[in-house]
């Protein structure tokens, strides 16, 4: 918006989507949007401290934003344990595929022991910084170091879409949902109100799952002008 920032939230699975914009990008903003206080399903998202605090649901990061940062480490410090990181990502994700969506336990145990393996590897590879005499204060890591400690603590999470089909390797239903959203950003720019933008996320959240359930644009705004529900939201309605 014009003068002022504000953060674009969302929600979404295969049929359904909601967008909610906030002033605050944490966990006030997230309780805004009215999903995840309550939700006890599987969330897939990025390592955003803020989600953590939602206790009831199942977590999953997404290992496309994890072969970001591994890229990063390793075309900026050529270290190699992020190499052998990613490519042990990007082989296992394509095991689960050809398995049908989830590998034996025996494979699940093998991942694991490489994955500590290479664990192992990095921290001699990215030790920590020591600290700087007489400053306060937790010293600061590279980019590098906090990967890695990101990876070693949430193993479970990173790895979880070994376990189970319907866990995905990653969060791009979200992308993919708020693509349109950036492509509006670009094209026309800030809201000038916030009430606008506003309005925006809830005829796009309409919009979006509309279009998931194979409704066209223009058959939705019809209904829409029209004041008729298209069906499978009627289906829907309590």
């Amino acid at each position: 918006m014009l003068g002022k920032l504000a953060w674009l939230h969302s929600a979404s699975n295969a049929e359904w989507t909601l967008y909610g914009v906030h002033e605050k990008r944490g966990q006030d903003g997230i309780n805004a949007l009215g999903v995840l206080p309550s939700f006890t399903g599987i969330a897939c998202h990025d390592h955003w401290k803020a989600y953590f605090s939602y206790e009831d649901c199942v977590h999953v990061l997404c290992n496309p934003h994890h072969d970001r940062e591994l890229r990063g480490v390793i075309e900026n410090e050529g270290h190699v344990w992020a190499q052998d990181m990613k490519g042990l990502l990007e082989q296992t994700n394509i095991a689960v595929n050809e398995s049908g969506g989830q590998l034996s336990v025996h494979a699940q145990a093998a991942c694991r022991k490489e994955y500590r393996k290479i664990i192992a590897r990095a921290q001699k590879e990215c030790p920590l910084n020591e600290p700087v005499p007489n400053k306060r204060g937790k010293t600061k890591q590279s980019k590098a170091r906090n990967l890695l400690d990101r990876l070693r603590d949430f193993e479970d999470e990173t790895l979880r879409f070994i376990t189970n089909p319907i866990i995905p390797f990653s969060n791009n239903q979200a992308e993919r949902d708020i693509r349109m959203t950036k492509v509006q950003q670009k094209i026309s720019g800030c809201f000038r109100s916030f009430r606008a933008a506003k309005v925006f996320s809830r005829i796009r959240s309409y919009l979006s799952s509309c279009i998931k359930h194979g409704l066209s644009a223009t058959d939705a705004l019809t209904a829409l002008i029209s004041g008729t529900l298209p069906l499978f939201a009627r289906k829907s309605a309590p």
